[in-house]
């Protein structure tokens, strides 16, 4: 029993090295990053491609991907001295993405704008330090913009991750931060001296405009959007070749249609099960809530304190151009 409890322990401490949070278990934490290496049921990975996208000991690696393949989460290849997702990863994604019914119908309204605008345009949710495409749109003529569903984008290099920061309050946004200095400091350089100047446009336009940061030849502009079911902000954002659109293109053609789409998300049917729009909490209100999230000094409940997510700072702006409920336009 000692043996066992000083091994659990040995596990534990080397997971946490240098992450400095005490309300998280390490071990599970690092266990999901793991899986978060593998973005596609194709990929095969061994421990020290793990490790270092990780950022951890290999020793450490060796030990929850061989716990992850007792579980059934990642599979053993024993001619490639690699790991591919398992039949547990694959059967708990798949009942997690029953009742599609709502992507759908958004993807066909970012279809139909994407064949007006030559770019990608993706409804996002935010993973840690990326942004993941729930669903996505392509015009036929969009060069060199291939991300698809399930693509991770880097919160700290994209639009769509600059539009979500700066919709965060601001106490979820610097432990946003604090986290990438110790873990990617280079993308906390790179995102911390553009936050107020996001907020800025997202209080007085709605949307957020970054130039060059992830491809110094793809320019974008995102929405982000308040969902009472994730109790965080989900993007609709738009990438485009910035030979093609400056910065004054995309305020005059390209922000309106994406604030129009984005209205028309949050307009949906009730009816739909799987609306992150739609509060299940309290049905007999009203949907057509503002696009920023309701009242930054709410209290919140132990789950939601720990993920750091709370209220948008009330002097923002919804994106439509509605000031939030009981506060006057600015």
């Amino acid at each position: 029993m000692g043996r066992r409890s000083e091994r659990l322990g040995r596990l534990s401490g080397s997971a946490s090295d240098g992450a400095g949070d005490n309300d998280v278990i390490q071990v599970v934490s690092r266990a999901f990053d793991v899986m978060r290496c593998f973005e596609g049921h194709e990929a095969r990975l061994g421990n020290l491609e793990i490790a270092n996208r990780c950022r951890l000991p290999r020793s450490t690696v060796s030990r929850l991907t061989h716990t992850l393949t007792r579980m059934g989460q990642l599979v053993y290849l024993p001619q490639d001295q690699k790991y591919r997702l398992g039949p547990g990863a694959v059967a708990m994604s798949t009942s997690m993405m029953r009742g599609l019914r709502f992507r759908s119908l958004v993807r066909l309204l970012m279809q139909d704008v994407a064949e007006q605008i030559p770019g990608t345009i993706g409804f996002v949710a935010p993973d840690r330090f990326h942004m993941v495409y729930l669903e996505y749109a392509r015009a036929h003529d969009a060069v060199g913009l291939q991300s698809t569903t399930g693509s991770r984008i880097a919160i700290a290099r994209t639009a769509a991750g600059h539009g979500y920061t700066a919709a965060l309050h601001p106490d979820a946004c610097a432990a946003l931060l604090a986290e990438m200095e110790r873990e990617i400091p280079d993308d906390a350089r790179l995102l911390r001296p553009r936050i107020e100047a996001n907020r800025q446009s997202l209080k007085d336009h709605g949307y957020v405009i970054s130039n060059g940061l992830w491809n110094p030849h793809v320019t974008g502009i995102s929405v982000p959007m308040w969902s009472p079911q994730y109790r965080d902000f989900l993007v609709i954002t738009i990438g485009l070749l910035a030979a093609m659109y400056d910065e004054e293109r995309l305020r005059t053609e390209v922000a309106p249609q994406l604030q129009k789409l984005s209205a028309a998300v949050l307009n949906m049917s009730d009816s739909i099960e799987d609306n992150p729009f739609v509060e299940t909490a309290a049905p007999q209100q009203s949907r057509k809530q503002p696009l920023i999230a309701p009242g930054g000094r709410e209290k919140r409940n132990e789950l939601e304190a720990g993920a750091g997510r709370t209220g948008a700072p009330p002097s923002l702006r919804a994106a439509d151009g509605r000031p939030r409920q009981g506060q006057a336009a600015t």
